[in-house]
């Protein structure tokens, strides 16, 4: 491979196409031209990232495989070009290209390989340099091949990398050529011999040598033996008057040297160990640094869920050298976190911003806590807590207007297809406001109505969200009552359900950001591509943008709206984007509402309604 860039984008280059030439090609199994070409994909859609990307300007490579039946299968990008020698005659087994080159891999030349013949690779043009005669004579220069092949075109002033495989000759042909070899009982009276004698000899005289000279450093008995009696003479004269100076002197002495030893061992154990430590910590801060890198290159080959991965290990480690104990590299470690959250952002589509404030409720009544938002049409909405309902019309608010005196609202929805208001309340009683007025509606069951944790309208119907019974109840609206409820799901597990959807599917949001979808009551499959890791984790709303709008995840704790396609008649949905919205003011997130042609988002908080503008989001 022969690449035009820098020398640590080449070098990374180089290491992609070894990772991926390592997995896809030499580690699966199947055809060997097979494997070549789902390898040249992943390899070019690396060179296209690289390209793209403009951290190299151009490259030349060739790749080749030969299988176990012997079959060479070969392919070039750029000026690289193979030939093969056979029989004394030298051809090109690559297609030539006229004109400006390519940089991918785009066709595959495949032949079998026949006894003692050279195949040459060369990421340039070689008969540029040496004709096709002169390369078959060169190939009869054995191992010296490449040297001369060097030498030729360094005399051209040319560079080029270069590979030769050799094919040997065949088993049956080899045996031709072998000298005989000679009987076997000779052979057996050689190896008998007496010339193995002297060599056994040398070796005792090296070991005996050896021997008396450990034996004659290894100190004696009547060494040993001071060495023992040595403390009790120091406590001797310790107790004689002439020598117990000298004595102490001597105790003192020995203190100090034993002191200094331990101090140098601990030392150098200390000194070895943070040399260690720092190395390793060095090495994580540049695997780091390359693994942006990498995921970068990735993402601009198309493969986002790999560049997701990549960052994800590259946060770890870095989090493993901010929590290390010397606290050595914590700054490069914060600079690097902060590079990997850029990055993460860009390669899945963030977006941080304020919103802007549209009301604040708080200047009505300073005590609300706002709990739910209806949307009646862009720019028109309804924004309750528990007893109160105020309306919100551009940057004007009205109310508050108290819904009931005792009973708690525990839902509400606008009935589009009768233009009313309807909320159900703790008592499990409905209203609905028609014409300002706010009427208790009754229902044919004679149970009364089914408690619910929410409720949504659609064309005619109302649905009523039962998680304990894992059941949707469905409500038809009849002139001045609703029917007895039927029940919608059939097969879907809706435990633990928070909110729902309906645009005629139905969308059941679980806790831990499980999406359920039914339609006509029966589980259908649902799931969003690309979507980052633990994205939906601490998700709480979902809205269901009209026939085949997107759907919006709120997740109320960290200020979060997540996008995503509906996914269609599939339910292979894909994900879009995210919003963080930013500001000190901003509360917990309660509640979320899109207008129908997908311009503007409005969210709440207890105290304060917000708009977000979606013009990119389409």
């Amino acid at each position: 491979m022969q690449i035009h860039a820098e020398t640590a984008d080449a070098k990374n280059l180089m290491k992609e196409c070894e990772t991926v030439i390592k997995h896809s090609l030499l580690e699966t199994d199947g055809d060997a031209g097979d494997r070549l070409d789902g390898t040249l994909k992943e390899i070019n859609g690396l060179l296209k990232g690289f390209l793209v990307a403009k951290t190299i300007d151009d490259v030349h490579a060739i790749i080749a495989i030969q299988g176990l039946d012997d079959v060479l299968s070969v392919s070039h990008a750029g000026t690289a070009e193979g030939y093969i020698i056979r029989g004394g005659q030298a051809s090109q087994i690559t297609e030539y290209t006229r004109g400006k080159t390519t940089p991918a891999f785009i066709h595959i030349a495949s032949g079998s390989i026949e006894s003692r013949d050279v195949v040459v690779f060369s990421t340039q043009r070689l008969l540029r340099t040496v004709t096709p005669a002169q390369l078959a004579k060169l190939s009869q220069c054995g191992d010296q091949l490449i040297e001369e092949l060097t030498a030729e075109l360094e005399s051209e002033k040319e560079k080029s990398a270069l590979a030769v495989i050799r094919s040997e000759a065949r088993k049956g042909e080899v045996e031709k050529k072998v000298k005989a070899l000679p009987p076997r009982s000779s052979r057996r009276r050689r190896r008998r011999g007496p010339s193995r004698i002297p060599q056994f000899s040398g070796v005792a005289d090296v070991l005996i040598s050896s021997s008396s000279r450990v034996r004659d450093s290894v100190p004696s008995f009547e060494v040993v033996n001071r060495l023992r009696e040595l403390p009790s003479v120091l406590l001797a004269d310790m107790k004689n008057p002439k020598k117990k100076k000298k004595a102490h002197m001597l105790t003192l002495a020995g203190v100090v040297v034993v002191f200094l030893v331990v101090w140098a061992v601990v030392n150098l154990a200390t000194t070895t160990q943070d040399g260690q430590s720092r190395a390793e910590l060095e090495q994580m801060i540049e695997q780091v640094d390359t693994d942006i890198k990498t995921a970068e290159n990735r993402y601009l080959a198309g493969d986002t869920d790999s560049a997701n991965t990549i960052l994800e290990r590259a946060e770890a480690t870095a989090k493993q050298v901010m929590d290390h104990e010397s606290g050595r590299y914590r700054m490069e470690a914060l600079d690097l976190l902060d590079r990997i959250r850029l990055k993460n952002e860009d390669i899945n589509n963030i977006t941080r911003l304020s919103p802007r404030v549209v009301v604040n409720l708080s200047a009505k009544n300073s005590d609300v806590s706002a709990t739910g938002m209806i949307g009646l049409k862009d720019g028109e909405l309804i924004v309750h807590d528990k007893q109160d309902l105020y309306r919100v019309v551009l940057n004007a608010v009205d109310g508050p207007d108290r819904l009931a005196e005792e009973e708690l609202i525990v839902d509400g929805d606008f009935f589009d297809r009768m233009q009313t208001l309807l909320f159900q309340l703790s008592d499990n009683s409905v209203v609905e406001i028609i014409n300002g007025q706010t009427t208790s509606m009754k229902t044919e069951d004679p149970a009364g109505w089914i408690a619910g944790s929410a409720l949504k309208t659609y064309l005619r119907f109302l649905y009523v969200l039962s998680p304990e019974n894992n059941q949707i109840y469905k409500y038809e609206r009849l002139s001045n009552r609703y029917s007895a409820p039927s029940e919608y799901n059939i097969n879907g597990d809706l435990g633990n359900a928070l909110d729902f959807a309906i645009d005629g599917n139905v969308y059941v949001l679980k806790e831990g950001g499980e999406i359920v979808k039914l339609f006509r009551g029966e589980s259908r499959p649902f799931v969003i591509r690309h979507l980052p890791e633990g994205a939906l984790e601490g998700v709480t709303r979902i809205y269901k943008s009209p026939e085949d709008g997107n759907l919006y995840l709120l997740n109320s704790e960290g200020s979060r709206i997540i996008v995503a396609t509906d996914g269609g008649a599939t339910g292979e949905s894909a994900y879009i984007r995210q919003y963080i919205l930013e500001g000190e003011q901003i509360g917990e997130l309660k509640d979320l509402y899109v207008g129908p042609e997908q311009l503007r988002m409005y969210v709440m908080d207890d105290k304060r309604v917000y708009a977000v503008d979606l013009v990119a989001t389409r």
